[in-house]
């Protein structure tokens, strides 16, 4: 069974601006999906879709095989069980450590795990930067604390938009295995893109254009 299921879905804005068109699309655990489109395709409006940021005009989104609720609250319940969020300006509050940054999602659940914090900043080899300010880090630092920040709650998906935009080729290329070695780990991994070097990291590729999926490989 997918972990998340979208079955017509179609998002328009006013009565004219058609962003997803009839879309229908699984995601699945063990594997790492790519979003490919160019601007103005409704990948990123297809992401906020799957990840339950954003609610279907028409259309169904199930989350292991059970329809999503309308109720936001339950919505947000959803999220934070099931998805993991990794953006291309990293998201991070300037005036929170790394470390504090990493906790957030485990706080708001009402966990923060200070402990699986460091046990995933080791393994992302972030562990020395715990008590860093973001202005301090990197770049690919940055996008580290942001992976293990998603990695939190233990999320059954893993969402990244543009997820190496930010970086340089060398720094985006060790976010990418990253991505690949979560996917392998048994993590859904959805990677939104326009960058043609991410396909070679893909069990799957999803190419969007005009609100629809043209062709899935």
């Amino acid at each position: 069974m997918p972990v998340i299921e979208l079955r017509d879905v179609w998002k328009v804005y006013g009565n004219s601006v058609r962003a997803l068109q009839g879309v229908s699309l699984e995601i699945n655990r063990g594997e790492l999906l790519v979003i490919m489109g160019p601007s103005g395709s409704g990948k990123s409006t297809l992401l906020h879709i799957i990840g339950l940021l954003d609610v279907p005009t028409k259309g169904s989104v199930l989350v292991r095989g059970k329809r999503v609720p309308v109720d936001e609250n339950a919505r947000a319940d959803l999220r934070s069980k099931f998805f993991g969020f990794i953006f291309q300006d990293f998201g991070l509050i300037p005036h929170l450590t790394a470390l504090e940054n990493m906790l957030l999602p485990s706080i708001f659940a009402g966990v923060g795990d200070s402990r699986r914090a460091e046990e995933i900043a080791e393994k992302l080899g972030i562990a020395k930067r715990l008590n860093h300010f973001p202005a301090q880090l990197s770049g690919g630092e940055k996008q580290r604390v942001a992976i293990a920040r998603a990695l939190m709650n233990d999320p059954d998906v893993i969402l990244a938009d543009e997820p190496t935009g930010n970086l340089d080729s060398k720094t985006g290329e060790v976010v990418m295995n990253i991505l690949r070695e979560l996917a392998d780990g048994g993590k859904g991994v959805v990677v939104v893109t326009h960058n043609p070097e991410h396909e070679r990291f893909a069990d799957r590729i999803v190419r969007i254009r005009d609100g629809k999926i043209k062709s899935t490989l």
